[in-house]
């Protein structure tokens, strides 16, 4: 039972991390542009919403990490 509740937390956290690093802006731009990191960006740095959007990715990111560990670990015995 425990199993199956470690591979929806590492399912939903692939998924959200795949949608996360998408939304990330690249030399040129990206998706996280229509949230407000316009042409404010390029002028003073990052904006809110980029630091946010890091954030969120990296405590996504570090789900992802334990899940896989958790999983590899739930698996081998």
């Amino acid at each position: 039972m425990l199993t199956y509740l470690v591979v929806a937390f590492h399912v939903l956290a692939s998924g959200l991390l795949l949608v996360l690093v998408l939304l990330h802006s690249g030399k040129g731009g990206g998706l996280s542009d229509m949230f407000g990191g316009g042409m404010g960006a390029a002028a003073q740095g990052s904006t809110v919403v980029e630091k946010n959007l890091d954030r969120i990715t990296v405590a996504v990111a570090l789900v992802f990490a334990f899940s896989t560990v958790g999983l590899g670990l739930l698996l081998s015995t």
